[in-house]
């Protein structure tokens, strides 16, 4: 909280929370307003009540935030901003504190009075959580005074009441999700949250948030404060990078009221990380700033390396990709009237933006590029050798083609296809040698299940262009079979089967192969993670013998369960080291059949932390995998070597 000053309050007033309907079907239909019902829209409402802070932060006038999971799974959000007005706000003769939380689409960001710029584009958060929490309570520290108000399901439970004087200014909100709404979970992941705040603090450097879980066994705390802001968080996701610019390239303007911010760095990968934010609304499918400044990077660097003669006149120019290969970027707007492809908010169709990222962005780096001739050249001979590469891979792929590597008409000569063609049905099961491939063949259903056994560890596609890439057979044969393409070519709408099962052995071996195969889905086929289609087998570990009764074992912790259940039992007890050991019909019952097999889902929440890791545990930087191998070791049970 700060101290109170009348001075903040006279331009932020009951005047400028404007209603704009009532608050409808909200209840009725929640997935209109937070997306699902699901741990997805659970967390969404947090970030409703984040967002009104973080205005307030936007606005100049809070730098700290607090969330907090409390001891009865309920959150709070306490901000050191101005406080909701608590006067009466004219066109509903209502406290203005109690029509931000009971009209949807009421709040300080319609007509520019309140807020230049906002997150919480439609107003919906603050009454939209309310309306979905069994309980909220507000406190509003302001004009010396703490009001206090209450409601349960979006009702009023108690009308604005002084509780208590106060020197502070700044608002605190409670509110426990309705169970009767979230059937699914009601329970919040501290993991997820404490993501999303430190992704905030990057993307508002100067601003401190702070995330405490409360909770009896889970207790944890973190608190987050970036001077550095986006250029901090491209040095954070570089970290077990090679970087061949060493300091992140910062460039930042304005124009017509819109902020424009990139911090961006370029590293000895061959992959590219984008982040584009819009209002720190993360816009996971890019839009006019995406465009405008891939325009402007790839317009700006061959224009330079056209006139110091790096490009030969007789050379094409680098493509898109070629001038983003092994680049982070944090790309962050600020817009007094963003506008948002669906409510989700999750692609910016603001035209103009387009223009004016390109144009600033233009200017400063063509004078970061003289300012910085050995950079310069630096990058540019990252795009030269990527462009080469692309060319190569291009031949390969050609080449590859004639030979009908990659054309669905003649799929590879290892695969043993399924008879369906109803690609919501089909299964491909990845599976590890020609032994454990021939179970799987003789084992499963001929109708729905394809087989593709790979020989021994395929290529680390982190370590390797696309030509080499394209050179590995079993990588063509994967792309091949399941028939979308992949890197910028991927089209998961032509994927041959819905379930792609990873069957490896249960052995350090297995895990490897494993991790290596995720790593090339993650890079080059991520929309079938996106889409739910990635799975990984659970064979069993043990098989119990009791005369003719068999019973298979997953894990070593349910085989312990079950001796301690059995100590009088007489039994045989076999490990099984690998997939060839079972018989066919076995592999069916325990690891192959929908009826009673265990398979994890595969999914990706936070696609540039999958990516941070996966670079720190494929890459080529030893010291962050020592170190994140000394701090998991502990967490390892049973390591078979």
């Amino acid at each position: 909280m700060t101290d109170n000053s009348k001075e903040l309050h006279q331009d932020y007033n009951a005047d400028q929370i404007q209603v704009l309907e009532g608050l409808e079907a909200v209840r009725k239909r929640p997935g209109m307003y937070i997306g699902s019902t699901s741990g997805a829209g659970l967390h969404h409402l947090v970030w409703e009540i984040v967002d009104n802070s973080i205005d307030e932060a936007l606005a100049g006038y809070c730098d700290h935030i607090e969330v907090t999971i409390e001891a009865d799974n309920s959150i709070s959000v306490l901000d050191n901003g101005r406080g909701i007005p608590v006067d009466i706000q004219a066109k509903t003769g209502r406290p203005a504190l109690e029509t931000v939380y009971t009209v949807l689409h009421a709040g300080g960001k319609f007509g520019g009075g309140g807020y230049k710029v906002s997150g919480g584009l439609h107003g919906v958060g603050a009454s939209v959580v309310n309306a979905l929490s069994s309980n909220l309570s507000v406190e509003v520290h302001r004009d010396g005074k703490i009001h206090q108000m209450k409601f349960e399901r979006g009702a009023i439970a108690q009308e604005i009441t002084i509780i208590a004087d106060t020197d502070k200014t700044g608002t605190f909100v409670n509110f426990v999700p309705d169970p009767t709404i979230f059937t699914e979970t009601t329970d919040f992941k501290y993991e997820t949250l404490m993501t999303r705040v430190r992704e905030l603090a990057f993307l508002n450097k100067g601003l401190r948030i702070s995330i405490e879980d409360k909770r009896e066994e889970r207790e944890a705390k973190a608190s987050y404060y970036y001077e550095g802001g986006i250029k901090s968080y491209v040095e954070y996701l570089n970290e077990s990078k090679v970087a061949i610019v060493e300091e992140p390239i910062y460039l930042e303007g304005e124009q017509d009221g819109i902020q424009v911010e990139i911090a961006m760095q370029y590293t000895d990968t061959y992959h590219t990380n984008i982040l584009s934010f819009a209002n720190n609304i993360h816009t996971y499918e890019g839009g006019t700033h995406e465009s405008g400044f891939k325009t402007a990077l790839t317009r700006v660097l061959n224009d330079y390396a056209r006139k110091r003669n790096l490009i030969k006149e007789n050379e094409e120019n680098l493509s898109g990709e070629d001038t983003r290969e092994g680049m982070t970027l944090v790309l962050s707007i600020k817009h007094p009237e963003p506008q948002f492809e669906g409510q989700t908010k999750t692609k910016l169709g603001n035209s103009e933006v387009r223009t004016i990222t390109d144009r600033l962005f233009s200017a400063a780096f063509e004078t970061y590029l003289m300012e910085n001739p050995k950079t310069a050249r630096i990058i540019v001979d990252k795009g030269i050798i990527a462009s080469k590469a692309r060319n190569a891979a291009k031949r390969a792929r050609e080449l590859t083609r004639r030979k009908s590597g990659l054309e669905i008409s003649n799929l590879p000569g290892k695969l043993a296809d399924c008879s369906s063609k109803e690609a919501e049905k089909c299964e491909l099961f990845i599976v590890e040698g020609d032994s454990a491939g021939g179970s799987a063949k003789q084992g499963r259903s001929r109708m729905y299940q394809a087989i593709l056994p790979i020989r021994g560890k395929i290529l680390n596609v982190e370590k390797a262009s696309m030509d080499r890439i394209l050179a590995n057979t079993e990588i063509r044969s994967l792309f091949t079979a399941m028939g979308t393409g992949f890197g910028g070519e991927f089209d998961v709408a032509k994927a041959r089967y819905h379930k792609l099962i990873i069957m490896t052995d249960a052995d350090v071996d297995g895990a490897h192969i494993r991790t290596l195969l995720l790593t090339l889905v993650f890079r080059y086929m991520r929309p079938l993670l996106e889409a739910g289609y990635v799975y990984i087998a659970q064979p069993p570990l043990y098989q119990i013998k009791q005369g003719k009764k068999e019973t298979y074992i997953a894990t070593d912790e349910e085989l312990k369960e079950w001796q301690a259940a059995n100590p009088d039992a007489r039994y045989s007890l076999q490990r099984y080291k690998g997939l060839g050991e079972m018989d066919y019909d076995q592999l069916w019952d325990t690891t192959m059949n929908p009826e009673n097999r265990r398979m994890l889902k595969v999914s990706v929440e936070d696609a540039m932390e999958a990516d941070k890791v996966i670079d720190m545990l494929m890459g080529d930087e030893v010291e962050p995998r020592r170190i994140f191998i000394e701090e998991n070791a502990q967490y390892v049970q049973n390591l078979d070597v």
